[in-house]
């Protein structure tokens, strides 16, 4: 019987220590720094068509820190199931000019981001869809900030603008 309480006493210390180091990765993933594989052609040449693996950090945007130029990950307006990963283009209160359709027309509008919202755009205009279809993106939505590829090794480092 004593060897049993032991042996109970032991597994319940070793499930603890689990049951912590999972409590920390969640944490460490959802609140700190993760990884994401992003696919598509919106963001050539800033990001492979074939797919990359990038870090994405989830600290800038919870203390205000982004501003025009960064690569965000941001959380789908149109379908909540997915991730986009964009370019901040026009922070709230700025003034941004585009053209909804640049293959068809040379048109364009304008307009001022309103408070608490951010303009998106993908790098390659031709065939993201982004703020000009969607209009300005709620800050709220913003996922992290986009800093370095870590896949494939021969693009490895940090990505600016």
């Amino acid at each position: 019987m004593r060897q049993w309480k032991i042996i109970a006493k032991e597994a319940m210390a070793r499930a603890s220590i689990i049951g912590k180091f999972l409590c920390l990765l969640h944490v460490t993933d959802a609140y700190v720094l993760s990884s994401n594989h992003v696919l598509g052609p919106s963001m050539l040449p800033t990001l492979n068509i074939t797919g990359d693996v990038v870090l994405v950090e989830h600290l800038s945007h919870r203390l205000g820190k982004l501003g025009s130029g960064d690569l965000v990950l941001v959380r789908s307006p149109l379908d909540p199931k997915k991730t986009l990963t964009k370019r901040i283009v026009a922070m709230e209160g700025d003034k941004v000019t585009f053209s909804l359709d640049p293959t068809r027309s040379h048109s364009s509008r304008s307009l001022v981001v309103p408070k608490g919202h951010v303009w998106i755009q993908g790098d390659n205009l031709y065939v993201s869809r982004d703020s000009r279809h969607f209009g300005p993106l709620p800050y709220g939505l913003i996922e992290g900030k986009v800093f370095m590829r870590v896949w494939p090794p021969s693009s490895f480092g940090l990505l600016g603008e």
